[in-house]
């Protein structure tokens, strides 16, 4: 199975349309077929079904084309290291993020960074520890910022430099709106918004033997989606504070809980990864900063 052949594949995914995956591609439509029902019997599986005027991906080929995204995805890195060995002034760095305003740090680093190497590439994903943490151990990512002590049979990490903040993300004329900190029995009763695995691992941390009394109405991964939300009243957001404009006037309130709730935050690489020189510089730069 040959990278080339998976890209043809991917575009007929995408496209889904021979002809115009053949325009894409700059192939000929019959070089595209053969191509494709080459793949199809070395893995002796149906990928497509083919309709007048389109084409659809058999369950077999939505699993190939989540492979395939990955594997090709891997093949454009490694060429791209390689490519940057002898460009002393830049490269390409990968990273996934959890949302934090403390992100800033990580920002404020890149930049100087680049001031550096002007020739740098830095390109961003953004999820949850689950969804970044997986592209980290495909080595799809150099480094990931996570909301929690990562394992260290697995990683080495660097801590940021400051905490973030848990509260209550609500309208700004809703009664809870009135107290200055939010205590777990204010929340009893009420739909909840928050993402799953805050869910499960901080907000326990703070709600204790009364985590029961707290019903989730909606996990999202998203704090801004989830803000929508519950400015229209369906819900109360449990998030970081400085994550959302909680301003006067801007429709929204951010109280802190009570007793106080942080979470720290987390720069992680894979336990004996092997970087490239950019990131190699990369992470001497950010030791001298973030452990100064």
């Amino acid at each position: 199975m040959e990278i080339k052949t998976l890209r043809y594949f991917l575009a007929v995914a995408r496209e889904e349309n021979m002809t115009r995956a053949s325009e894409t591609l700059h192939v000929t439509q019959p070089t595209l077929s053969k191509q494709l029902k080459a793949l199809e019997e070395e893995l002796g599986k149906k990928l497509f079904t083919r309709h007048a005027f389109s084409i659809k991906l058999t369950d077999e080929g939505v699993l190939l084309r989540n492979r395939a995204e990955d594997l090709v995805s891997m093949a454009d890195k490694i060429e791209r290291e390689f490519v940057s060995l002898d460009d002393i002034t830049g490269g390409d760095l990968y990273f996934g993020l959890a949302e934090s305003y403390q992100i800033r740090f990580l920002a404020r680093e890149i930049s100087a960074f680049k001031e550096k190497y002007p020739g740098l590439q830095y390109h961003i994903t953004s999820g949850d520890t689950e969804q970044v943490a997986e592209k980290l151990d495909k080595g799809l990512l150099d480094f990931v910022v996570l909301c929690e002590k990562p394992d260290p049979a697995k990683y080495e990490s660097i801590m940021f430099p400051e905490s973030d903040v848990w509260g209550v993300a609500m309208p700004e004329d809703d009664p809870l709106a009135k107290k200055e900190a939010i205590r777990v029995d204010d929340l009893f009763g009420l739909p909840l918004f928050c993402s799953r695995q805050s869910w499960e691992k901080d907000i326990p941390r703070w709600a204790e033997e009364k985590m029961d009394q707290l019903r989730l109405e909606g996990s999202f991964r998203l704090a801004y989606n989830a803000s929508m939300f519950a400015r229209e009243r369906l819900g109360y957001l449990l998030t970081f504070d400085r994550l959302l404009n909680t301003t006067p006037g801007s429709g929204l309130a951010f109280r802190p809980l009570a007793p106080t709730l942080t979470t720290r935050l987390y720069l992680v690489w894979k336990r004996y990864q092997t970087f490239s020189p950019i990131a190699e510089r990369f992470l001497s730069q950010i030791r001298q900063s973030f452990e100064a």
